[in-house]
């Protein structure tokens, strides 16, 4: 089971940056998801794929054409939070706001109800377990913001699950939980299924994991596949490597992997999966 999705962000939506922490900065930058968007959409169309988009409530107010091509196109559409703040940054409160401001702006545009979500950064962790409660009481039945490693921004290690589990809230309530998690290489885990690290491997490397996994769940960003972004200002030479590492051959790399695997999406693997099976985690 490979999962295909998308974080649907623009270029300067960089976490833990000052320069573009203020979302009210950021209609001064050129944005760039339209062309982005549109690009990975003519290739899931020539390929007759189907995948998931994690959508900013922002670029539903701000870019709302790039979210009705998305849907237009059949495409499943989830949050990714309104703003794309750290989730053990927020309040409980402030979360609830964020994330329902996320799926009213997504809703306004597409007409149908949104039951899935990625946190920015897989920022929930056992710190921010709460979350999780907050996403059932707003309708989402769908949660892929576990990252089954270390995370600059995030990270849950030591979750007892290495592919879609049940989180546990109050007697039968439950999120479908669709985490990322890592490879095994030469008996080593190995993060390769989206941003960064898909970006640095080689193919040959990402195409020797995939094969050889049961479950894998990808993330791309549109910024991941343009090589003419303008650099965001002021970042270190780490966060400059991370975050540009890789650009001039992802898109190449991505429409070899979407040649090579059965891609779906995630409503498709919600339905594939026999849920009385899965493991139950309580939170």
């Amino acid at each position: 089971m490979l999962i295909l999705t998308f974080d649907i962000e623009d270029w300067f939506h960089l976490l833990d940056h000052e320069e573009t922490e203020d979302h009210h900065r950021w209609r001064s930058y050129e944005s760039r998801i339209a062309r982005n968007t549109d690009k990975i959409l003519e290739c899931l169309a020539e390929e007759n794929i189907r995948a998931t988009f994690f959508c900013l409530g922002w670029v539903a107010r701000t870019h709302p054409a790039v979210i009705r091509a998305i849907h237009s196109a059949g495409h499943e559409i989830g949050s990714h939070s309104d703003v794309h703040k750290l989730v053990h940054r927020l309040t409980p409160r402030q979360f609830q706001e964020d994330l329902r401001n996320s799926i009213r702006a997504l809703e306004d545009v597409t007409g149908t109800r949104i039951r899935a979500y990625r946190s920015p950064g897989f920022s929930i962790s056992r710190q921010t377990g709460w979350a999780w409660s907050i996403l059932a009481e707003n309708g989402i039945e769908l949660d892929s913001s576990i990252f089954v490693s270390r995370h600059s921004h995030g990270g849950f290690r030591g979750f007892p699950a290495n592919g879609p589990a049940k989180i546990e809230l109050c007697g039968n309530v439950f999120i479908k939980q669709f985490p990322i998690v890592p490879g095994r290489l030469l008996g080593m885990d190995l993060n390769f299924s989206g941003g960064g690290y898909f970006r640095l491997l080689p193919y040959s490397t990402i195409r020797h994991i995939a094969s050889r996994s049961e479950y894998v769940m990808t993330y791309f960003h549109p910024r991941d596949f343009d090589s003419e972004q303008p650099l965001v200002p002021n970042l270190s030479p780490y966060r400059r490597f991370k975050s540009y590492v890789g650009i001039q051959s992802c898109w190449r790399k991505f429409r070899r992997f979407s040649r090579d695997f059965n891609l779906i999406d995630l409503a498709t693997a919600d339905a594939k999966v026999n849920w009385a099976m899965q493991p139950t985690i309580q939170v």
